[in-house]
């Protein structure tokens, strides 16, 4: 694992494959099937992404096509954050068996907007203590949905909990994805103790780029191939997996 995959400042690349590093190939839609997430796992391979990221009923099938040839990330409490500790602990436990290299799991919003932020680092914690450290956890945060005040406590209350990562959003919330100033924010905060991931609404290569000057180390992208393209002005499909 390169350093700016856990934590850190990155270098902003200058050519697709060096982009390619900072991805999490996503495919999160609830219709997604089991032979797109096989074809998932090819592109991203030929695309020289980092990781995928796919729902935890098809972990085990993506480490399968894997094979070792490139990370295997999944969701935990997804998309809304809102179930018991417990609950969330035993799927990120599961994820890890079928085998996960990483969690992305998601907080409890509305804890946060109530100040409950002990309650925040406390759910963390339960999942940090199911995945083992070799293991990335990130921590979504839902960033659009937070003030700022309230993007610091719960970064703060991850880096606390034991967290990997900071991670601005499932992109599945109606406040929006990822900005420009959420990752300033997030990075600034964490100080490179932490990595940052973008995700949500990142689809062109001037917004990947923007991320990453901003103090994304990671990037959570549905149309990898279109924004990879962007280097050389190729037209190709930016997709969209719900991300």
């Amino acid at each position: 694992m390169n350093d700016a995959a856990r934590s850190g400042q990155a270098d902003v690349p200058a050519d697709a494959l060096a982009l390619a590093r900072f991805v999490d190939h996503t495919l999160l839609k609830p219709e997604a099937r089991t032979a797109d997430v096989t074809a998932l796992v090819e592109e991203g391979v030929r695309l020289g992404v980092f990781s995928v990221c796919i729902s935890p009923t098809f972990v085990a099938h993506a480490a399968r096509v894997a094979a070792g040839r490139i990370a295997v990330a999944t969701v935990c409490g997804f998309p809304s954050g809102k179930h018991v500790s417990a609950v969330k602990a035993a799927e990120a436990a599961r994820a890890v068996a079928d085998g996960a290299d990483e969690v992305d799991m998601v907080i409890d919003v509305g804890a946060a907007k109530e100040g409950a932020f002990d309650a925040v680092r406390a759910d963390i914690a339960a999942v940090r203590a199911a995945v083992p450290a070799e293991h990335l956890l990130k921590v979504i945060i839902e960033a659009a949905a937070l003030t700022d005040d309230e993007i610091v406590a719960v970064c703060q209350a991850a880096q606390d909990a034991g967290a990997d990562f900071v991670k601005t959003s499932t992109g599945f919330h109606p406040a929006g994805g990822a900005s420009v100033r959420a990752v300033e924010l997030m990075a600034q905060t964490v100080g490179g103790a932490l990595g940052v991931k973008a995700s949500g609404g990142v689809r062109t290569l001037d917004d990947a780029l923007a991320m990453i000057r901003a103090g994304a180390t990671r990037l959570g992208l549905s149309g990898t191939a279109g924004v990879l393209a962007g280097f050389s002005g190729q037209a190709a499909p930016a997709g969209d997996s719900g991300y």
